[in-house]
């Protein structure tokens, strides 16, 4: 059993912007799978269904970013989930919009989702999905950038990366990921020349 974990913080004032890409990616998942509808439960939205052959729960915590630890490792403790059985979508400053990297374990690159799981479940053993949302443009501020909307722009690309993304949960869950990064290399936004 898996559990899959969209990070975000609650409320429409956060609802569209960059920090909630983990949010908007489980919400996809959810719709493309037909999970079940959330019930508030550990600190967060919860529900459960199949993937494939993989039975999973899932979960939004609404606890804000920050702290977004204490619910994700109340359902792994409740339901007796290893850390390697865990997968995180969350947003990715060090990525460019429509990048997406999938590894296990590492740093927290200063992500406050990520810090907080890694205090509150002793471990940083846990799948994550790191989806690109880029930088703020120089002397911009991160915390205000990721708290911004997304551009119409960069909406036209992850629209379609996030619904390519829940159609390849099956593999992602197989471990099969380099062939799913290398489908999903089709949206990264690459510079144009100058």
């Amino acid at each position: 059993m898996w559990l899959l974990v969209g990070l975000g913080n609650p409320g429409e004032r956060y609802r569209t912007t960059r920090h909630n890409l983990g949010w908007h990616a489980m919400e996809r998942v959810i719709q493309q799978w037909g999970l079940s509808s959330g019930q508030n439960r550990f600190a967060g939205r919860y529900g459960d269904g199949t993937i494939g052959h993989e039975r999973v729960l899932w979960l939004m915590p609404e606890t804000y970013m920050n702290l977004s630890g204490r619910s994700v490792a109340e359902a792994a403790r409740f339901y007796k989930i290893p850390p390697e059985q865990i997968l995180v979508f969350h947003d990715d400053l060090d990525l460019a919009p429509g990048r997406v990297r999938i590894k296990t374990g590492g740093g927290n690159g200063g992500h406050n989702g990520l810090k907080s799981m890694q205090e509150m479940m002793g471990t940083a053993n846990f799948v994550r999905v790191r989806l690109g949302i880029g930088r703020p443009t120089a002397g911009g501020d991160p915390a205000s950038y990721v708290l911004s909307p997304f551009t119409a722009t960069e909406r036209e690309v992850l629209d379609p990366l996030l619904d390519a993304l829940a159609k390849e949960m099956p593999a992602i869950l197989a471990a099969d990921i380099a062939n799913v990064l290398n489908r999903l290399s089709i949206f990264a936004v690459r510079k144009e020349s100058p």
